[in-house]
């Protein structure tokens, strides 16, 4: 696929520092697995970077407080997600200067494998690039998975983000520093970090910081949509296709998002947790497009405010970029640590034509990356029939939005399938907490 970048607006916009807001708001569920279990209570003052809420178990990681003040509130608040989550509301403190509290920094080199990976767990750190995936998982592979090579995911190929982009380019040692950091983990001895051609700039900064004394190395790839799905980003860069039902380590390979793995560097280099990221404000709705980097928790009206507010015909508000992104129904919603970008679209822009039926015209099924039937897939998400779906490889779907950027019918395809695979998790939970149920009333009886 090759929908129009339009990144034109941020590209060459350096990162700037965005002001404390009067507020922050933390939700607990903010990566993948299970939410953190809260610890503070409301009245508590925090400084940055102290802890708010612990890991709860493996498949989970702690969230920190991203700015000085006190604890206002404890409830539920909107989510990214369009859903409501517990969340941690934190009035700023107005005249604070903002300094973490000093931490220990270990020497990376001297650690374990399982020291390393704890040391990332416990920073929060999950994958920057949308997924919000817990980054110390992949550092933690199955002992009898043979990895051989990391790669860095710098692609960055959906339209209008320019964030790993600027990172690059600004801050090359640090990305560099966290690979150095992954590599020890994985006990790999390459690296090959990825960046699509139309970043020149970047690609030519991390070339200048690439060490002499560590297999690190660039390749430049043709500009496309989706490489930077990390399936994808393996077939452009190693040429190992990952199985159907497998994932990047069955190929004997780890990838990671280059802004997470410059955080893991920041997190060795400073000892603060993830409390901050770089987050592109852009679209036409946007008077003032920036790079910016905020604290987790930032409500959306803030950030927008920091770049100097909306136009008067905005018509949409989105989290991510256009073609994976979700659109946002309140300005109070804040930006979590898998927010990449927010996108402002006006009247022009925005797709609004109505619904049609499908024409059976087969363009879904040439521009899937993964060579699914997205046109029978969506005829049986309206349908309900999930276990069908599952059948036809629902699990391989990306959710990239290729098959609804190119439907002439305007049907959202994407959006059904992601509907369809929040319903069978649904239907497998109902089916295992039914079964429990059973066994439990057979040993009553």
């Amino acid at each position: 696929m090759h929908p129009p970048e339009l990144k034109q607006l941020t590209a060459t916009q350096k990162i700037r520092r965005m002001p404390f807001p009067s507020e922050v708001v933390l939700p607990l569920r903010q990566h993948a697995g299970k939410p953190a279990r809260l610890l503070a209570s409301r009245g508590d003052h925090v400084e940055r970077g102290d802890l708010l809420a612990a890991a709860d178990g493996f498949m989970s990681v702690p969230i920190h407080a991203s700015a000085s003040g006190r604890i206002a509130e404890l409830g539920w608040w909107p989510h990214p997600d369009g859903s409501m989550a517990e969340a941690v509301r934190i009035t700023v403190d107005r005249f604070s200067a903002q300094l973490p509290r000093p931490r220990m920094v270990p020497h990376w080199e001297g650690l374990s494998k399982e020291q390393v990976v704890n040391a990332v767990q416990q920073a929060g750190i999950v994958g920057l690039g949308g997924a919000a995936f817990p980054a110390h998982v992949k550092l933690l592979p199955p002992k009898d998975a043979k990895i051989e090579l990391l790669l860095l995911n710098g692609a960055e190929c959906e339209p209008y983000l320019t964030t790993d982009h600027r990172l690059m380019a600004e801050q090359p040692e640090r990305v560099i520093y966290g690979a150095r950091i992954m590599m020890h983990a994985l006990g790999v001895t390459r690296c090959v970090i990825g960046i699509e051609r139309n970043k020149p700039d970047a690609i030519e900064a991390i070339r200048g910081a690439l060490p002499s004394d560590a297999d690190i190395t660039v390749q430049p790839l043709t500009v496309k949509y989706p490489q930077g799905a990390e399936k994808m980003l393996i077939k452009a860069l190693t040429g190992r296709e990952v199985p159907s039902g497998k994932l990047p380590l069955n190929v004997g390979v780890i990838v990671q998002n280059v802004g997470t793995v410059a955080t893991i560097g920041e997190v060795f280099e400073t000892g603060l947790p993830l409390v901050e990221r770089v987050v592109t404000i852009t679209g036409p709705g946007v008077r003032k497009p920036s790079n910016l980097l905020m604290p987790i928790g930032t409500r959306l009206r803030d950030a927008l405010d920091a770049c100097g507010g909306l136009t008067a015909d905005v018509s949409e508000i989105i989290f991510g970029g256009p073609m994976m992104g979700g659109a946002v129904s309140d300005l109070d919603t804040p930006i979590i640590k898998g927010i990449t970008g927010v996108v402002a679209l006006t009247p022009d822009v925005a797709r609004t034509e109505p619904t049609l039926p499908c024409i059976r015209c087969g363009r879904c099924l040439d521009s899937c990356p993964v060579f699914l039937n997205p046109s029978q897939l969506g005829l049986l998400a309206q349908a309900g029939r999930y276990e069908e779906m599952e059948a036809l490889h629902l699990a391989d779907c990306m959710l990239c939005g290729s098959c609804s950027y190119v439907c002439p019918s305007n049907i959202p395809l994407s959006q059904m399938f992601a509907l369809g695979k929040a319903g069978l998790r649904k239907q497998k939970v109902k089916a295992a907490a039914e079964a429990a149920a059973a066994v439990l009333k057979v040993g009553a009886a």
